[in-house]
């Protein structure tokens, strides 16, 4: 695999500070540049900013079923470690985050075993965070 360039994502959230705290304390993440508007974050290496937009009236949720579960869409995150994916994983349930799907390994055995969990931020961005057994299969078919 080559060397990965950082990738830009810009999402909208409601409010500013609950999702600043949030991606901060909550993730961990390091906050960069800001305005009383949007806010940067090193998310894993990558650029997310949020951008303060006001509340959609869609209320619809969608969804794809995977593995018997519904998995949000959109959504977005990392891949992890093994390692990091526990201790993320740790961290989040000591934050008392409500996961949307429990951390849980899927396609165990088989080519492209991960573990992946989903939650949302406070806006209702959701979240996917994955780690692969062996992460030369991330592409693996």
């Amino acid at each position: 695999m080559s060397t990965l360039s950082p990738f830009h994502l810009a999402i909208p959230v409601t409010s500013l500070e609950p999702s600043r705290t949030f991606y901060r304390e909550t993730l961990g993440c390091e906050e960069g540049r800001s305005s009383d508007h949007w806010v940067d974050f090193n998310f894993f290496g990558h650029q997310l900013v949020l951008h303060v937009k006001e509340a959609s009236r869609e209320t619809s949720e969608k969804t794809n079923p995977v593995d018997g579960k519904d998995v949000p869409i959109p959504h977005f995150g990392v891949v992890l470690t093994m390692k990091q994916f526990e201790s993320f994983a740790n961290r989040i349930k000591e934050k008392g985050v409500t996961f949307i799907i429990e951390p849980y390994i899927r396609f165990q055995g088989k080519t492209g075993e991960q573990a992946t969990m989903f939650f949302k931020d406070p806006s209702g961005n959701a979240l996917e965070f994955k780690a692969f057994k062996n992460r030369d299969q991330l592409f693996a078919s």
